[in-house]
């Protein structure tokens, strides 16, 4: 499976920052959501959902209301993608040691089938990685109308787990060469880290 389009997630607050803008600062000399663009450079389209500034060749938009939560992201990238886009890659913006071998391996593992509706990473401790993985487009659509309605129309402020509750999903494990690709930067010591892995 090659077709794909991706959704980057990049409107958090980084309240463990001090509330600066995540998804920019710097790793390896590079912003945390441009090496997760550069991971997935093969999706078309690319959209990055946040404050921006805009990046050439991804289309930008914003959460209703900015700050509502990834819920409400995950709607606003899905509502700029066409309809016969079969699977969307669904990212966090500040996976610095995201690579395009990770995508490909859950790409690997969706099927031709509509058995699954998406794949994602799983840590050692059983964890869903959700904001690293990939999904069938028509399902992440279905889940965000069916979540839109039981919430009275407002998603804002919904949880993602309660987005994804429904959908049947391969939990992937990681056995790549290198760090783990759903690895987060929520503090400084998590950048820190993750340069010292970019060296």
């Amino acid at each position: 499976m090659t077709a794909y389009a991706a959704v980057v997630l990049a409107g958090g607050a980084g309240r463990r920052m001090g509330g600066r803008d995540k998804p920019v600062l710097p790793v390896g000399g590079v912003p945390m959501r441009e090496r997760v663009l550069t991971a997935v450079a093969d999706a078309s389209p690319r959209i990055l959902v946040g404050p921006g500034p805009a990046i050439t060749g991804v289309r930008l938009t914003r959460e209703t209301p900015p700050g509502g939560g990834p819920v409400a992201a995950v709607a606003a990238g899905l509502a700029l993608l066409d309809p016969e886009v079969p699977v969307v890659a669904l990212l966090a913006a500040d996976l610095p040691l995201l690579t395009r071998d990770a995508v490909g391996d859950l790409l690997d593992h969706l099927p031709g089938s509509a058995a699954l509706d998406g794949a994602c990473y799983v840590d050692r401790s059983g964890r869903r990685q959700t904001l690293c993985g990939v999904w069938r487009s028509p399902a992440l659509r279905a889940a965000v109308d069916q979540l839109t309605v039981r919430r009275g129309g407002e998603v804002a402020g919904a949880p993602l787990r309660e987005l994804l509750a429904g959908l049947t999903v391969r939990e992937v494990t990681w056995h790549g060469a290198g760090p783990e690709p759903w690895f987060d930067c929520d503090t400084e010591r998590d950048l820190r880290r993750a340069e010292e892995w970019t060296r």
